[in-house]
Parts: C-alpha cells; sequence; structure tokens
C-alpha cells in the first residue's frame, strides 16, 4: 500500500515538473507576442497617417488652425453664404465654411506676399512689385469662389441631367408593387452621380426618424435644382392628399422629359449667335485672304510693273 502511495506521488510530483517546464515556451512566446502588439499599436497610427493624402495630413490640418482668425474677422453672413454655397457644391475635400475661409485667407495673404518679394528680388520697382502683388491678392480672393461657383453649377447640371432616368426607374419601381422608399434604394444601387448621393442622404435620414416631407424638403434646399424641387413638391402634396404616388412620377417624369427637350431646343436656337463671333474674327478674315490675295498679289506687281 506504502509502495502504490509512493508510486503515486512521484507520479504526480514528475507531472507538475513536466508541466511547469512545459508552459515556459508557451508564456515566452505569449510575452513576445505581447510585444509584437504593443508594436503594432504603436505604428499603425503612424501607418494610417502617412497613408493619408498630403490634403489631409498637412494643409487641412494648418488651415484649421489659422480659421479661428479668419472666422473671427469675417461677418456672420458670409459665413452662412459660404457654408450654404459649400453645400450646394457637395462639401468638395469636405471642406467646413471655416476652412474654405482660411483657405482664401492665405491665398490673399500669402500669394501677394510671394509675389511681392520675388520681384523685388528681381529688381523691379517697388510701385510695380506692389500693382502685381495687389493683382495676385484680388485672384487669390476670387479664384476660390470662382471654382465654387463652377462646382456648384457642374453638381447641378448633372443632378438635372440624370433627373428624367431617376424618375423612370422610380416610376417602374413603384408601379411594379415597391414602396417610395424601397425604390429611392433602388435607384441608389442603380445610378451613381450626386444625384444618387443626395438619395442616399434623404433615405439615412428617414432611416433616423425625420419625417419624410422634413427630409425631402431639406433635399430641396441642398440641391437647388428647379425640377428636382418640383418634383419634391409634387411628391409631398401627393402624399398629403393621399394621391398616388405612381400617378405623380409618370406626369412629372413627362413634364421633365418635356422642359429637357425644350432646352435642347434654345440651346439648338442660340447656337448660330454663338457662333456669329468666331465667324467674324476668324473664319471671315481667313476666307478673305484666302480668295482675295492672289488678286491682290497680281494687282500690286502690275502696279509696280508700272
Amino acid at each position: 500500500m506504502l509502495l502504490i502511495a509512493a508510486v503515486f506521488i512521484a507520479v504526480a510530483g514528475l507531472t507538475l515538473v513536466v508541466g511547469y517546464y512545459l508552459s515556459q515556451p508557451s508564456k515566452r512566446v505569449q510575452n513576445r507576442l505581447q510585444k509584437y502588439a504593443q508594436l503594432q499599436r504603436e505604428v499603425l497610427p503612424r501607418r494610417e497617417e502617412l497613408e493619408l493624402s498630403f490634403w489631409e495630413r498637412v494643409i487641412r490640418p494648418g488651415l484649421q488652425k489659422m480659421a479661428v482668425l479668419f472666422v473671427k474677422l469675417t461677418p456672420l453672413g458670409v459665413k452662412d453664404s459660404i457654408r450654404k454655397r459649400l453645400i450646394l457644391a457637395g462639401r468638395p475635400f469636405d471642406l467646413e465654411a471655416k476652412e474654405f475661409l482660411a483657405l482664401q485667407g492665405n491665398l490673399m495673404a500669402v500669394l501677394p506676399g510671394i509675389i511681392l518679394g520675388g520681384l523685388m528680388i528681381a529688381g523691379v520697382s517697388l510701385n510695380t512689385a506692389l500693382m502685381y502683388s495687389l493683382i495676385f491678392g484680388f485672384a487669390g480672393f476670387v479664384i476660390p469662389r470662382f471654382l465654387l461657383s463652377k462646382k456648384i453649377s457642374e453638381r447641378q447640371k448633372k443632378m438635372q441631367q440624370a433627373l428624367p432616368d431617376v424618375l423612370d426607374l422610380l416610376t417602374v419601381s413603384v408601379e411594379a408593387g415597391l414602396g417610395f422608399d424601397s425604390a429611392l434604394v433602388r435607384v441608389v444601387d442603380k445610378i451613381a452621380g450626386p444625384i444618387s448621393e443626395e438619395f442616399e442622404r434623404l433615405l439615412q435620414e428617414i432611416r433616423m426618424g425625420k419625417p419624410r416631407r422634413d427630409a425631402m424638403r431639406d433635399l430641396g434646399e441642398r440641391t437647388n435644382v428647379e425640377d428636382l424641387t418640383n418634383f419634391i413638391t409634387a411628391i409631398v402634396q401627393a402624399d398629403k392628399l393621399g394621391v398616388s404616388i405612381g400617378k405623380v412620377l409618370r406626369v412629372q417624369s413627362k413634364q421633365i422629359r418635356q422642359k429637357r427637350r425644350q432646352r435642347a431646343e434654345a440651346q439648338a436656337m442660340k447656337a448660330p449667335i454663338k457662333m456669329l463671333l468666331p465667324l467674324v474674327f476668324f473664319i471671315f478674315p481667313t476666307l478673305f485672304i484666302i480668295l482675295l490675295g492672289p488678286a491682290a498679289i497680281k494687282v500690286m506687281n502690275s502696279l509696280m510693273g508700272l
């Protein structure tokens, strides 16, 4: 009996010793893994930062730091106007109003300073250097606003061009039995572009609990496209009065296609007037030179022969 107990104790002790030694490598591996994980946590933020664009890493943080000064110097009405225009432009580069003001202010201040310093180093007179720096300062004020206006007009034009196809798809989807929100989801999936992005935001606002009427009115304010605003008004009225949305969509689609045809006809009627200036100043002089040039040369030669 004592022999059996001794053997049992010896086996148990041997098991403990072997288990202890076997556990040591796993602990060492675990420690190394923990060190590696800590190193990864330190490296990943730096790697993610380097993967960002130069705009996100350098320019935008600088604009955000300088925006405080420009926001204080700018009237509230101007800031609100720029904020609305940035929304109409689709928030290019995710710009906020204060960042746009900082960008504009830097172009107005830094660009003239560089031009002034460069011209002074080149030996240009002070009056001339000041004149050029003022010109570039004015350009620094005008160019960002011009580019923003151009972005707004391009975005609105794209939405206006895509609207008839969107309404056709909405009409087919609703008449096939889908609800209006489900039809909007289908439009977002099938059609790309600014209008699809706006409809996606509309759906997100509805899912977050905003009433559909309010969300659609906000959509009209964000886009400021006449045809889209008329469409939104018709849908809101149909929803309020209980009219079939399918019929409203079909009528709206027909009207918008008629308007697009009328715009195309108006553009075609303006084409001859737009072609008049190039004809008078570029094409007609060339034709006169080609047709009358040889005759003029012969007349001059005959006169010189006399």
